[in-house]
């Protein structure tokens, strides 16, 4: 097929006439001057001198009079290789399909429950269709923008805040000596991840109960922070802790297995450097500044990327936690439509399923934005 030298030596503008019709016509001309080229330019220089080579071969043999004939023969070619190599491959395609059905059935089929939001849906009577009654509807209810912005700070400030200790609690484990304490630290911070939010939300509420029983109220009442004899905080039912108390248990969740990403990231540090560093007569918090932390910078600008396209995907570690005292700063999206839908004795479904619809799209606008900062950053998407 030759180099990437032979590629654009002479070659590059007859190949940009060969190009497929939907490439922009500013990347055609760019190709066409010589200039440096994109990735994304290189590979469709590739792939399209190959199929120019291959049209040029077909009338060569003879097997067409035309250019327009040789496109059809080449087309009709393709389509023939395609279906000899699954053929060929027919075992491993046999082995997908049954998770080709799983993810058509569970993923694709109720999609076509979106055109619901348009229609007023009751468990009663037939579906009737409304227009954007129900979008007007959710953006003018105050509950709705209550828990659109919880959803955007609780999950952000999750992010940043179980980001930021994961790298801490790194760069600590990273400094430790002692590789079987080191190991037995990573062993007992990575064990709460593993633990479901329902068994979390259980040990914390036993933990900070107002009752006899709450330690949290107990260790306050003995330390007369708290009135011994009067009744104990209510962390969990009570709307100035609900939040620092939610972030607490996400960071003694989370954040063991946070670090497992970093930690990888600083293994793979050249040891010259911090051999440098020493020579240079820099301390040990020094080399963690000027070493560790910018060898990380990439690392936790890739984590808060990939990250950031999630934020509108929270529900269990709210649901288990939350009460109807602490909606008005607790209450998601998620949880919203749940209660919209199930705790309402006649839902209308087509409603939630426009605020379903609505939480869908702004989730699916942040993965395109994050693929675009990524594109930028690291100069490749995540799609």
């Amino acid at each position: 097929m030759g180099n990437d030298s032979e590629l654009r030596n002479g070659s590059t503008e007859e190949v940009a006439k060969t190009m497929p019709e939907n490439v922009a016509k500013a990347e055609k001309n760019e190709i066409k001057s010589g200039k440096k080229l994109t990735p994304r330019q290189e590979k469709i220089l590739k792939l399209d001198r190959v199929k120019a080579r291959q049209i040029e071969d077909i009338m060569r043999q003879g097997l067409a009079s035309n250019e327009a004939e040789a496109v059809a023969i080449w087309k009709k070619g393709r389509t023939r290789r395609l279906w000899v190599h699954i053929w060929a491959h027919r075992g491993f395609y046999l082995m997908f399909l049954p998770v080709a059905v799983f993810v058509l059935i569970l993923y694709y089929w109720p999609m076509l429950g979106i055109r619901y939001s348009f229609f007023d849906y009751k468990p009663v009577g037939s579906p009737s269709f409304v227009g954007l009654a129900h979008f007007q509807k959710m953006f003018s209810t105050k509950a709705f923008w209550t828990s659109f912005g919880n959803t955007l700070f609780l999950s952000i400030m999750k992010l940043l805040i179980t980001t930021a200790t994961s790298v801490i609690v790194s760069v600590f484990l990273n400094e430790m000596k002692n590789i079987y304490a080191k190991k037995t630290l990573q062993t007992l911070i990575y064990l709460p991840h593993f633990m479901s939010w329902a068994v979390v939300a259980s040990i914390f509420s036993l933990i900070l109960s107002p009752s006899a029983t709450g330690m949290i109220n107990g260790i306050l009442k003995d330390l007369n922070i708290i009135n011994p004899d009067g009744s104990g905080i209510y962390f969990l039912a009570d709307k100035a802790w609900w939040r620092p108390i939610f972030f607490l248990i996400n960071i003694w969740k989370e954040t063991g297995w946070g670090t497992v990403i970093f930690l990888a990231t600083l293994s793979g540090i050249n040891p010259e450097l911090y051999e440098a560093a020493d020579i240079d007569g820099a301390s040990r918090l020094q080399k963690i500044w000027y070493v560790t932390v910018p060898a990380l910078s990439q690392t936790i600008i890739i984590v808060l990327i990939l990250n950031l396209a999630k934020v509108m995907n929270m529900f269990e570690s709210v649901f288990v936690l939350y009460n109807s005292a602490v909606y008005d700063v607790s209450d998601v999206i998620s949880t919203y439509i749940y209660r919209q839908t199930f705790t309402i004795a006649l839902p209308n479904y087509g409603y939630t399923t426009a605020v379903g619809l609505f939480k869908s799209l702004v989730g699916g606008g942040l993965v395109i934005l994050c693929n675009w900062i990524s594109k930028k950053i690291r100069g490749r998407g995540i799609l």
